[in-house]
Order: C-alpha cells, then structure tokens, then sequence
C-alpha cells in the first residue's frame, strides 16, 4: 500500500512540475500582464493634480478631531470669506473663562493653499499637550493663498501672505482668548510653509518671537533672490521677497529677537539646501537651533512621530511657559 500512494504522490509531483514548467508558453498571458503593470506603473509616475484653489475648505470628515475647529472670517481686501482651523488646547472649553493662551500659526506645504493640509498634525499635537508634555498652547491652520504664504505683486485676489499677517492675525486676537503680543505668538510650517515661516519671520520680527522652520525649499529662495525675483517664467515675486535677502536685511538691523529653529530628515529631498541655509545664517550670525533628523523623508507627519514633543516645547519656552533654568538644574 506504502508504494501505491508514493506512485501516486510522485506522478503528482510531476504533472505539477511540468505544468509549471511549461506555463511560461502561455506568453498571450504574460503579455496583457506586462502591459497592465507598465500602466499601473505609469499613473503612479504621474503627478497629481492638485486641486482648484479655494479660500475656504472644511475639514475632512477622516481629520476631524473634538478639539479642532473650522472658522471663516470675512477679508476685508478679498472681499470674500477666508477659512482656517484651530485647534483649541485641553481645558479651552470648559477650564477658566479667563485663561489666554499663546497662539502658533502653523503653515501648511504645497500649493496652491488649504487650511485643512496639515491638520494630520493635530493628534499629535493635542495628545502632547494633554498628557502635560507640553504647556496648552492654541495652534491655528493657515490657509496660504493661492501661492502659499507669497503675494504676487500686482495681483490683488493673490495675496496670501498679507491675507496672514494683517487680516487673519487680528482676527484670531479679536475672536479668542489668545495672549495677543509677540512675546505669545509663533510661526511654524513645513516644506512651502517652511520657506514662508522663515520669510514671514525675517520680515515681521515684530510679530513673532518664536519661529520654527521645517524642510524649507531655500535652493528656490536663492534663484528667486538671484533672478531679481523670479521663480519661473510664470511666477515672479517682489524683488527681495525671499529668505535670502530678507536675512541680509535683518543682519543689518536685528531690530527684535527672534527664536528660531530650523528641522528636516536627512532623507528629505532639501535637507541639503537645509545645511546650506544654516551656514548662510551663520555667516550672518543670526542665532537659530536645529534638529536634524536621521533617516527622515520630506515629511512633517514623520518629523513630528519622532520630535513632535521637542517642536512644541520650544515654542512654549519661547514663550515662557517652560523655565529652562529648573530644567538645568
């Protein structure tokens, strides 16, 4: 019986192998195969086309979150509603009527500009202030305009950045319980929010007292800086509208201090350009810190995974929340 069933296994062991052997004929098959994948293969190479521009856009119901809110306030220059999110820190709510809080405005990546791209971060940031590894600070989402944190000259419905600084800050002061002075209020972005939050910061120390810059695209700032402020053919800025010039401009003068951070992933496609910009500031010698973080992507979701914590407590001893000198000792 034993050698009747190891017949039969063993004639089964062959008609596999010659059936496998011999699907490779089936080139027909292959074929339609191939095509497919060099399809598939080719939408994945395809840039994403990057939706129409609004100035107001809700939140997602995937990025919705108890403590995040969306709000619109009417710009008085754009004649038309703008939208932002913020997010209130614990306690908001249903703490004391009377408690105000430092306020950071965050500036999202990518063009043209949401408020909603880079409300991911919002777990992230509301959990470290919850568990009390971070003072309860507002963070409020920008909404950059048309070319993200930039004005175009001559254009008025593309202002984005002066939309920021003289609309939407005075309204968010008006509208909540913000500590509204400098020595309260940040700025903090990500890749285009990067490039604009060192900009905006260079521009306005007034402002700010505390500024943290994220995988910034400066190589773009020093061709827009060398070409008397064009990006491309299509795109030209105000000459000495980049961080560029702006930074010689504040050597100058240092009219107000600013605390600022620079941070990127060594796997981030600017992280080079990152490290050529910190020299130039030194060579300025205007102070910054930087955290550089190993074997990151252009990402500030993965930043944030590994340094979230590290980012917020440098706004919040910005600001005073955190005595550093208890912390030494």
């Amino acid at each position: 019986m034993r050698h009747i069933v190891c017949l039969v296994l063993s004639l089964s062991l062959l008609a596999g192998t010659a059936s496998f052997a011999g699907s490779p004929q089936t080139h027909s098959g292959d074929k339609s195969t191939s095509e497919a994948d060099k399809k598939n293969a080719s939408r994945k190479t395809k840039k994403k086309k990057p939706a129409p521009f609004a100035w107001v856009n809700p939140i997602p119901k995937q990025r919705q979150h108890p403590s995040l809110k969306h709000a619109t306030f009417q710009s008085p220059s754009l004649n038309c509603d703008v939208g932002y999110a913020i997010l209130m820190p614990p306690g908001y709510s249903d703490g004391d009527a009377g408690k105000r809080y430092p306020v950071v405005y965050y500036l999202h990546g990518g063009r043209p500009g949401s408020e909603t791209k880079s409300i991911a971060l919002v777990p992230k940031m509301h959990s470290a202030m919850e568990s009390g590894q971070v003072p309860n600070m507002i963070y409020v989402f920008v909404n950059g305009g048309p070319v993200s944190h930039y004005n175009i000259p001559d254009e008025p419905t593309k202002q984005g950045a002066d939309v920021f600084i003289k609309e939407l800050i005075p309204h968010i002061d008006a509208t909540y319980r913000t500590i509204a002075d400098r020595e309260h209020r940040g700025i903090e972005g990500f890749s285009q929010g990067g490039r604009g939050t060192m900009r905006l910061s260079l521009r306005y120390p007034d402002l700010f007292c505390s500024a943290a810059a994220g995988g910034g695209g400066y190589e773009t700032e020093r061709k827009i800086s060398e070409s008397g402020g064009r990006e491309s053919e299509t795109l030209v800025f105000a000459e000495g509208d980049n961080t560029w010039d702006l930074a010689r401009e504040y050597s100058k003068q240092k009219s107000q201090k600013v605390d600022w951070m620079i941070y990127v992933g060594t796997k981030g496609f600017n992280y080079q350009n990152n490290l050529e910009y910190m020299a130039f500031l030194k060579s300025l010698e205007i102070p910054f810190e930087s955290i550089v973080v190993p074997e990151v992507p252009h990402s500030a979701m993965k930043i944030y995974e590994q340094r979230c914590v590290d980012l917020m407590r440098f706004h919040a001893e910005n600001f005073g929340l955190i005595d550093t000198t208890v912390e030494q000792e």
